[in-house]
């Protein structure tokens, strides 16, 4: 089927997909915002907080922040599961630099703080720790890690964290309960959906990374595809994608707005 659609529309590569390195993303102004506030954070290796809804691309403006970093002088840590625990934080991070988590938590508290201050002092390299989907992260994980930035008697944190989540997470940030590490962010950004425009941008951007310049979606698909996706990256490629199969199989050579209903259709009965 892939390869049928490919070739139906002429594309070097199926359109919309994940594996885009990070020069190849389409960099609307939420974006670029996004990656700029972070880059920020690491130079003042401060906390920050990126909130937005499921699919608003915040992995994803993370990851592109990362790759403009200087590879030789930063170390990114990266904890995609809050899951683990607060003593799974500490295993996390010795693991990404180098160690081997020591067994009881108190020694692995040392460990992590010992690995994160030498990493700066001896190696010379900025620690971006990065905390995906940190609205999971339960009170006690979020003390850990307030604990962990206030290593130099609030002088100064031996690492930039970054806390990546849904809206959710700003509201809790904001209870009485977690005031000490509330007061200490200092970048907060929510990253916004695209507006229509910005979306048919992106969708443009996508297909002429598959091999084609021409106009591909027509203005009521592009619509249609906005409304429905609600401006959010993930939504509007999955359902790009979805209207491209749709046109196939009705032999068209465009995305109309009828193959975007059918895959709006499709979409939501899933």
């Amino acid at each position: 089927m892939i390869d049928q659609v490919r070739s139906h529309f002429g594309f070097s590569k199926m359109p919309f997909g994940k594996d885009l390195s990070p020069s190849a993303l389409h960099r609307h102004e939420g974006h670029r915002e996004a990656v700029a506030r972070i880059t920020f954070l690491v130079a003042e290796q401060a906390i920050g907080v990126v909130t937005g809804e499921v699919g608003s691309g915040k992995t994803v403006a993370a990851r592109a922040a990362v790759a403009e970093l200087e590879a030789s002088r930063h170390t990114l840590v990266y904890l995609p599961n809050p899951a683990v625990g607060a003593r799974g934080l500490y295993a996390e991070i010795v693991t990404h630099l180098g160690g081997e988590p020591r067994f009881h938590k108190a020694a692995l508290i040392a460990q992590a703080t010992e690995l994160l201050g030498k990493e700066s002092a001896e190696r010379g390299r900025r620690v971006l720790l990065v905390v995906d989907e940190a609205h999971l992260l339960d009170p006690g994980q979020l003390e850990e890690l307030r604990l962990l930035t206030n290593a130099e008697l609030d002088s100064k944190s031996p690492f930039a964290l970054l806390l990546l989540g849904q809206p959710a997470l700003r509201a809790r940030l904001r209870l009485g309960s977690f005031a000490a590490l509330d007061q200490r962010v200092q970048l907060r950004y929510a990253i916004p959906p695209m507006s229509p425009e910005e979306t048919a941008s992106y969708v443009g951007h996508h297909v002429k990374l598959a091999g084609r310049s021409d106009t591909l979606f027509s203005d009521d698909a592009l619509a249609r595809v906005h409304q429905a996706g609600r401006g959010l990256p993930r939504a509007v490629n999955n359902l790009a994608r979805q209207a491209l199969v749709a046109a196939f199989a009705n032999r068209s050579a465009i995305v109309d707005e009828k193959a975007a209903r059918q895959a709006i259709s499709e979409t939501d009965g899933e």
